[in-house]
């Protein structure tokens, strides 16, 4: 009997890369027996756009692993395009494999986040644990890319209760003061979407891209829109420089927290997953950027429908969440640049992919920056009375 997967311990960045040759005379072989014996299903379908694995490649990442028998090998379509996922199934247990996106796959910077994540498994943080490989080393790197193995754990959709909603900003919380004081032995990334030369750069391509895309579109509403925006995002940033945010303390964020990086069972937070952006910020960025994400209201296919303010209730809850957690109590300070850390955020978040690609998720971008644009001008009018209904 193989002995059972053990959570990693240890990362090497430098670990050598695994080389196809070396793998099919060790044991490659046995591997593809054991994946093409088992439930293998739509590999390779690149269905939509989205990266997929090769069987051979998915043989010779898992020959080295101690999985044992498989009995299952599917896609797992969830989360970025560029990073594919399957879910391996052994008699015991199910298990995530990720091949890293390109441009997100540098051993070091995937070093940086995998140690984070075994200092908050080691706190009892609620993660999926990453799986060792054969070497103890929570990456394999084979043929120029970077593939991680993780515990696959079950989990619902965030159902936007208020109950869900204070318990994902309990949850930042926790991992802000778990991780406060931790000083990583890799190099972490900064910088965040607050005051960002690539959203001045979007901002400034968006015309020409959705006259592409939507050649329909009243060029000159186009233009002030996005004028507007770029102006709004600007005026934005300012207010958070001025009250200081340059000078705050930096630590390890998430840099992503919005409801799809979370599981939920009932109310309770069970995993939080994606740690690719992981970076030094101000904790704030994060808690406005969650705060933004767990509070926004949508509704139908068209954005037109959208509501210009979040949902006031969800946005105090998740601050209260984020409050209750000792020594991780936000200042007033802190609280007061909130709104325009949210704006920030609204706008990055929109123009990025509308630039690349005249789109946001399936919306089409004409449609979607003006409602961008009716939430922008609402936290500018109502943002100072969100933040006194929090401290009331």
């Amino acid at each position: 009997m193989p002995p059972s997967p053990r959570p990693a311990t240890a990362t090497d960045p430098d670990a050598p890369e695994l080389s196809a040759i070396r793998t099919s005379k060790r044991s490659g072989q046995s591997a593809m027996g054991s994946v093409a014996g088992s439930s293998v299903s739509s590999l390779g379908t690149g269905a939509g756009g989205r990266q997929t694995f090769a069987t051979d490649e998915v043989a010779v990442v898992l020959s080295y692993y101690d999985l044992g028998p498989l009995t299952e090998v599917r896609e797992f379509p969830r989360g970025s395009r560029k990073a594919p996922k399957l879910i391996v199934g052994t008699p015991d247990n199910f298990y995530l494999l990720k091949r890293r996106a390109r441009g997100r796959d540098d051993p070091h910077k995937v070093a940086f986040c995998h140690e984070l994540q075994m200092h908050l498994a080691a706190r009892q943080f609620p993660l999926p644990h990453l799986i060792a490989s054969r070497q103890n080393n929570s990456m394999v790197k084979w043929d120029g890319a970077v593939y991680e193995l993780f515990e696959f754990i079950q989990g619902n959709s965030y159902d936007q209760s208020l109950d869900a909603t204070t318990e994902a900003g309990r949850t930042v919380a926790l991992f802000h003061r778990l991780l406060a004081d931790h000083k990583p032995r890799h190099k972490a990334a900064r910088g965040s979407y607050h005051a960002s030369r690539s959203v001045t750069a979007s901002s400034n391509a968006i015309p020409t891209t959705l006259m592409k895309t939507e050649p329909e579109l009243d060029r000159q509403e186009i233009a002030r829109v996005v004028q507007y925006l770029h102006e709004s995002y600007l005026a934005a940033g300012k207010r958070v420089k001025d009250a200081g945010l340059d000078r705050w303390p930096l630590q390890i964020a998430h840099s992503d927290w919005h409801p799809g990086n979370m599981l939920f069972r009932g109310p309770r937070v069970v995993a939080v997953i994606d740690y690719d952006a992981a970076r030094m910020q101000q904790r704030i960025v994060d808690v406005a950027n969650g705060a933004l994400q767990f509070s926004i209201i949508g509704g139908s296919d068209d954005p037109a429908d959208w509501p210009d303010y979040p949902d006031e209730s969800r946005f105090k809850r998740f601050i209260r969440g984020y409050d209750s957690v000792p020594e991780a109590v936000l200042s007033r300070a802190e609280l007061r640049v909130m709104p325009y850390l949210m704006i920030e955020a609204l706008i990055a978040e929109s123009a990025i992919p509308i630039a690349a690609t005249g789109m946001f998720g399936k919306m089409p971008g004409g449609r979607f920056l003006p409602m961008v644009e009716r939430k922008v001008r609402w936290l500018f009018a109502n943002g100072d009375k969100l933040i006194d209904a929090v401290e009331s």
